[in-house]
């Protein structure tokens, strides 16, 4: 009897082919490259996280909503404030003229005067109305530029709320403290929320 022979029942076995993958099983590839890109299937993009998280924020941190809510309510404000310095500016203008059909000479252009300054003041109320709005807006797709223009919108509206609160705390009437204490806390969480990692995060995220 033959060992080759394949009918020999003492013989030694006949070898198997090589098993070929499972379907449904990537191929292994080179050493190295992981199996998934060696089947041919693309690797998605890993975005890097902020610390704490692996994966990009889906949906606004909600420091950021409420600086956002915040920015809204300023411009509330400030929309009310160039109101009321156009009212006055009128007023003033109109006294004016009052005051010259009166035969009192000089309050006429007085009253000019202070009418300008209350429309240039209603003017920077407005513009700046429409920058909280601006920025309110943005925080939805804005990137890193409106994160920076709401940080230092922010520090600003806080230097000013700051003197407000010492002007106040001088007068020593507690009325005085409650508006500048108020813009204060509003104007750090607008400064604070794109610059913790969360806002961060936020602001760098990828957009399609």
């Amino acid at each position: 009897m033959s060992y080759g022979d394949p009918n020999n029942p003492y013989g030694q076995p006949p070898q198997q082919p090589p098993a070929a993958p499972g379907y449904g099983y990537p191929q292994q590839g080179p050493p190295g490259i992981p199996p998934q890109q060696a089947y041919g299937y693309p690797q998605q993009p890993a975005y890097p996280g902020y610390p704490g998280g692996n994966m990009m924020p889906q949906t606004m941190p909600g420091l950021l909503v409420t600086a956002r809510v915040f920015l809204f309510l300023i411009s509330a404000v400030q929309i009310l404030v160039a109101i009321i310095y156009l009212y006055a500016g009128a007023v003033a203008s109109d006294a004016g003229d009052s005051a010259e059909d009166l035969g009192l000479s000089g309050m006429g252009d007085v009253g000019d005067d202070v009418a300008a300054i209350a429309i240039v003041a209603a003017l920077v109320a407005a513009a700046l109305a429409t920058l909280s709005i601006t920025l309110g807006v943005k925080f939805g797709r804005g990137g890193q530029g409106v994160r920076i223009t709401t940080v230092v919108y922010g520090a600003l509206g806080g230097i000013v709320g700051l003197i407000g609160l010492f002007v106040g705390l001088d007068t020593g009437f507690a009325t005085a403290i409650i508006g500048p204490l108020i813009w204060v806390t509003f104007a750090a969480i607008i400064t604070i929320a794109p610059v913790v990692p969360s806002g961060t995060a936020w602001f760098a995220r990828p957009r399609y």
